[in-house]
This record gives C-alpha cells, structure tokens and sequence, in this order.
C-alpha cells in the first residue's frame, strides 16, 4: 500500500486569498470544543500503536484472557497487560473477572465498527 503522505497531491492554497464567510461560520459552529478535541486527539493516539490494534483486532471476534492475548499478539503476559491499561485507559477495551481470571473485550460496539469500517477502507482499491 502506498504511504499516504506519499501521494502526489494537488497545489491546495488559495490562489486568491478571501473569505467565505458563510462557510467559515458554518464550520465554527459544527467544531467540537477543544476538550472534545483533545480527547479524540487521546483515542486516536491509543490507536496508533501496531501492538494495541494486534490486541483490538483478536478482540474483535471475542474476549480473551492476557494469556490468549499474548499468544495471538506475539508479546509478553507483562507487554499485553501494559497495552491493555492504556486500551482500557482510552475505555477502547474492557474486562470482567470470572474468578482468578481476567477477561478483556472490546468495551462496546462503535469500537468494532471503528475499527472494522477503517479496514474495509484501507482494503478498498
């Protein structure tokens, strides 16, 4: 797949710089606050990390103990648990515990189809 950033985009700047108003304001009024920003800023980061979205990615089809997860990700009991905190930290992931055993999950359905819709995108030609 061809880096994003590597395509061959178009000059973007205005040739004439004005205005238009109408859909500045329109713009202004659709933007969320800069707390909202700074917290999709924060689940996007969580996302960014190709040991996390391994860890989402298995969840997808169900919920795993760390033990499982460390062996479909590859990666220490103790890297899986320190990749869950901040899964669980960014509420991208969940658990319950069923004794001495815990097991994690995706925290809720617009997770999955974040992350199910954003691989159909990327697979599309």
């Amino acid at each position: 797949m061809e880096h994003i950033l590597s395509k061959n985009l178009p000059d973007i700047s205005c040739e004439e710089p004005h205005l238009h108003a109408d859909a500045v304001e329109e713009a202004e009024n659709q933007m969320p606050d800069d707390d909202t920003l700074m917290e999709v800023s924060d689940f996007f980061k969580a996302l960014s990390d190709s040991s996390r979205l391994k860890i989402i990615a298995a969840l997808l089809s169900r919920e795993l103990c760390v033990c499982d997860i460390s062996e479909i990700a590859g990666q220490s009991q103790s890297a899986v648990s320190h990749q869950l905190r901040v899964l669980r930290a960014a509420r991208l992931v969940k658990y319950r515990r069923d004794g001495k055993q815990v097991f994690y999950s995706i925290d809720d359905a617009h997770i999955a189809e974040i992350i199910q819709t954003t691989i159909r995108h990327l697979n599309e030609e």
